[in-house]
């Protein structure tokens, strides 16, 4: 798509979006955030395929998803990996293999609309749902979530504190909700009253106001060991994210990078998480 096009596109729903609010504020306000939810990416590509398909384990139902899971095996505790916003398992093939010679039992799955899950949608709760059932059908000791995968482990523990889980590591994770939602109302150009009825429909929906939904404010009574990594020069979700989620945090340990982007592949970013999994 031309990026003149991509440009303009936003825009227009915005514009649509700021006109009819005066006229069927709920109808917008759901259609508003069904956009924001809406995922474009992350199905599986042919060059991840095989890859997958070789670790295919199970497939279970959660709040009418078909959630695709996987297992690479191994004889020591079980690792669960939570992956990012338009994106699916195969975003964890590096790692995975150090955990694979490390010998951990690893079990990664696709999150709705993602990878060969089902769905068009995702937001967070919905995903902790998918990974609450997950952890309670496989018990793993450490749970590694990148981008919003990470926002959603942090939110899951928040509302379970699975016993099970000893370990959580975060990879360049969103902390909170509205610094996300004002990008979306900017990139949109939605006035004020379309953010009014967006936040008003979060609220009905789910019972928290989107200040309220905050990493830095979920880990105030998380007990766990925690180890974050994320990069200054981040462009996807901003560095500042993390610290305040390691200043909340008694029990986290911060690894803060430069030049490492934000899906963060490194070799020295999986050495890490390997020596954090490894430590008692």
């Amino acid at each position: 798509m031309p990026v003149l096009l991509q440009k303009i596109i936003p825009k227009l729903y915005g514009l649509y979006f700021n006109i009819f609010v005066w006229f069927l504020p709920n109808k917008i306000a759901h259609q508003a955030f069904e956009v924001f939810c809406t995922v474009r990416k992350g199905k599986v590509l042919p060059n991840q395929k095989q890859y997958l398909d070789d670790a295919k384990l199970d497939v279970i139902n959660v709040a009418g998803h078909s959630i695709q899971l996987y297992n690479w095996p191994g004889e020591k505790e079980t690792v669960l990996l939570v992956h990012g916003w338009e994106s699916n398992a195969w975003r964890w093939h590096k790692l995975i293999e150090k955990l694979q010679k490390a010998n951990y039992n690893i079990i990664a799955f696709d999150a709705p609309a993602h990878g060969y899950s089902t769905g068009k949608l995702l937001y967070v709760p919905l995903y902790a749902e998918a990974l609450q059932a997950i952890i309670l059908k496989y018990q793993p000791k450490t749970v590694v979530g990148h981008s919003v995968g990470g926002m959603t482990v942090l939110y899951n523990e928040h509302k379970h504190s699975n016993s099970c889980i000893k370990k959580i590591v975060t990879v360049g994770s969103p902390s909170e909700f509205h610094e996300i939602l004002t990008h979306y109302k900017n990139l949109l150009g939605f006035s004020n009253k379309v953010m009014k009825v967006v936040e008003g429909y979060i609220y009905s929906k789910f019972g928290f106001t989107p200040k309220e939904f905050s990493s830095s404010k979920f880990v105030l009574a998380n007990s766990k060991k925690g180890l974050l990594f994320h990069d200054r020069l981040d462009k996807i979700t901003p560095y500042n994210a993390s610290v305040d989620v390691h200043k909340h945090w008694k029990g986290s340990e911060f690894v803060s990078t430069e030049g490492f982007g934000h899906s963060m592949h490194q070799k020295e970013v999986n050495d890490k998480i390997i020596a954090f999994l490894e430590k008692q």
